[in-house]
């Protein structure tokens, strides 16, 4: 198990969505804010994104650009262009487009998925709004594979498409977060999340969390598993991750819970031993001291 991979498919609610987008100049389009990420892959042509704070991008062909959060944004062929509104769920359900309009054509490859905002993995709360990722000659390789892959199969959809393009949207939205924390220690020492999968001590100890979550850990247990002392382990866990080791681990262990509260039909008495409780009643303190609600009352809210 991997700090990344698991901060993704503990936020992760529904399917992945994406869909070629063809437009030809005069065109602009604004999207609503929307519970989840996004992502647009210039294929060919040029357009702008216009975030909602701060300077518009210009796209080129290869660039690649997301937003975690799913913020409203804009796109368009200028800057001076009117823009069209579109639905709120534009986006997440990304509906293809034929050309319209007879100037230059901009093709744009956009993917969305869904993300439960509510309990977000500190690594994705660092994230900016917009992650422009610009092409470069010889960088990023995997990330336009895995783009030139997801375009043909759009483009050329056979037997088993569905069950590919959503492993390549996976894997995409992957790539694009690897890209951005590899651009964090480019230039200087790395802060935040990037930091901290950057060390690899405390990467071993996150690794342990996230793979046993359920055991009795000490902090002197996760600090031998990197090969620090109790007191220096401790140090550089808070300062790089935020949170004391048996705090994340607390919060982990709740974070795994909310899931299976949400998305499945797991007794709590089970999930509770899952999060390392052996008290269904112990849990259900922890739990509410960290949700705000027990439970049960939880899992009926979430899936209202």
């Amino acid at each position: 198990m991997d700090v990344l991979s698991d901060a993704i498919r503990v936020m992760r609610t529904g399917r992945p969505h994406s869909a070629e987008i063809r437009k030809r100049v005069p065109w602009g389009v604004r999207a609503e804010p929307f519970s989840g990420a996004g992502f647009h892959v210039v294929l060919e042509g040029t357009c702008w994104l216009i975030p909602p704070e701060g300077a518009a991008i210009a796209l080129g062909p290869g660039d690649v650009v997301c937003l975690p959060h799913g913020c409203g944004h804009a796109l368009a062929d200028s800057l001076s262009r009117p823009l069209a509104g579109a639905p709120s769920a534009a986006l997440p359900e990304v509906v293809p487009s034929a050309d319209d309009g007879e100037g230059a054509a901009t093709i744009l490859l956009c993917g969305a998925y869904t993300l439960d905002q509510t309990r977000p993995h500190p690594l994705f709360q660092e994230l900016p709004e917009v992650i422009h990722l610009p092409a470069r000659l010889g960088h990023r390789s995997p990330l336009h594979a895995a783009v030139n892959l997801l375009g043909d199969e759009i483009a050329n959809p056979g037997h088993g498409t569905e069950a590919v393009v959503s492993a390549l949207l996976d894997m995409m939205l992957l790539y694009i977060l690897r890209a951005w924390l590899a651009d964090q220690t480019e230039g200087g020492p790395a802060t935040g999340w990037a930091a901290t999968l950057a060390d690899p001590a405390i990467t071993a100890a996150l690794r342990h969390i996230h793979q046993e979550p359920a055991r009795q850990w000490t902090v002197e247990a996760l600090g031998a598993k990197a090969g620090l002392s109790r007191a220096a382990f401790s140090r550089r866990f808070t300062s790089l991750v935020g949170k004391p080791p048996l705090g994340y681990l607390t919060w982990w262990r709740m974070t795994l819970a909310a899931r299976l509260l949400r998305d499945s039909n797991t007794s709590v008495q089970t999930i509770a031993q899952s999060a390392g409780y052996t008290s269904e009643f112990a849990f259900a303190k922890a739990f509410k001291r960290e949700q705000g609600l027990a439970p049960g009352q939880y899992r009926q809210h979430s899936r209202r």
